[in-house]
């Protein structure tokens, strides 16, 4: 916003008419002391001048006293009607409201802690924060274009109207408190800036970025992206899975529809303390008892393994990807302690 735009705005006119309406009361409410009212007159003869009650005063006061009362009256209705009409331009103006709603927001992205910072709305960014509030996952929607704000906001999300690739506006997302940050913009040069800036102000957050060309992807790793992922090229994967493996492709469409029989593929970690360390996956009382199925296996170095073998040992910190039913897996984690 111009320092124009700015000393227009409803706001300034509330404040810059209130401060002079106190300076004309103060000043008037000295005057008329000074013309040999008492200081509780002087307040009382201050405020029914400036609000035009008027007073039973004759014209016979003294000629100073006269011209004072309506230098008065002049500029205190004149403050008056400046900050009021800023008020009122304000109510019109949906002022009131935005201000209120984005005290709402900040007050609620500062209690925020180790959420999901999504950087565009547009159709991915929508899906994503869709699933996202789902699983009860916290996120703050950072989108420049007014259209998609003001969709955002209907849905009563914490959003940022700006551009995601300037430091204050991530910084106003939490995203030093961030665990991980989308960038899900349409452009590759705006998702490498926004993960390049998201790497130095939180070396620690995970970046998953949008890529539309394939050359983009080294761009995004040397900017410090963490995962990347390509639409087109999910999207061509997908059509030749269900080209060449019709059977393989509809699993895994009922897999990832979380309405198919309540059906879900989760990852739990093992904590210290939890009573997993030391089983085995073959153990018969381990995922049979839940009806889970153990898919992998990662372990803390990175490693990956799929359908782990019945004598694999769990470990500390281990993650393990199982597919059941909702409630299963959620009776398994309490079982568990993970």
């Amino acid at each position: 916003m111009s320092s124009r735009q700015s000393a227009r705005s409803p706001l300034t006119r509330i404040r810059a008419g209130a401060l002079v309406l106190v300076a004309v009361f103060l000043v008037s409410s000295l005057g008329f002391r000074w013309f040999g009212y008492d200081w509780i007159d002087s307040i009382w003869m201050t405020a029914i001048t400036i609000s035009t009650v008027g007073y039973a005063e004759s014209s016979g006061s003294p000629p100073a006293q006269q011209l004072f009362t309506v230098a008065v009256i002049v500029v205190g209705i004149s403050a008056a009607v400046y900050t009021f009409g800023g008020f009122f331009q304000m109510v019109l103006e949906g002022e009131i409201e935005r201000v209120l709603g984005h005290r709402r927001v900040t007050r609620g992205i500062g209690q925020l802690n180790h959420h999901v910072v999504v950087c565009g709305f547009g159709r991915m960014g929508e899906a994503l924060t869709m699933n996202l509030q789902r699983v009860g996952k916290e996120f703050v929607v950072i989108d420049q274009n007014v259209d998609r704000f003001e969709d955002a906001r209907a849905l009563d999300y914490l959003c940022l109207s700006g551009d995601a690739t300037q430091d204050d506006v991530l910084v106003a997302a939490g995203i030093e408190r961030a665990a991980t940050l989308v960038s899900a913009l349409p452009s590759d040069a705006d998702n490498v800036f926004i993960t390049l800036t998201s790497r130095h102000l939180n070396p620690e957050i995970q970046i998953i970025a949008r890529a539309e060309h394939l050359t983009t992807e080294a761009k995004l790793r040397q900017a410090g992206a963490d995962k990347i992922v390509a639409p087109a090229l999910m999207g061509a994967h997908r059509m030749e899975r269900m080209i060449t493996r019709p059977s393989t492709a509809h699993f895994m469409e009922l897999v990832s529809e979380t309405t198919f029989m309540d059906l879900e593929m989760d990852e739990l970690i093992v904590r210290e303390n939890s009573r997993l360390i030391g089983e085995t996956a073959g153990s018969s009382e381990t995922f049979t008892r839940q009806d889970l199925l153990l898919a992998a296996v990662k372990q803390p170095d990175g490693t990956m393994r799929f359908n782990p073998g019945s004598r694999y040992v769990f470990k500390a910190l281990d993650t393990i990807i199982v597919m059941g039913h909702a409630d299963a897996i959620q009776q398994f984690r309490r079982n568990y302690g993970l």
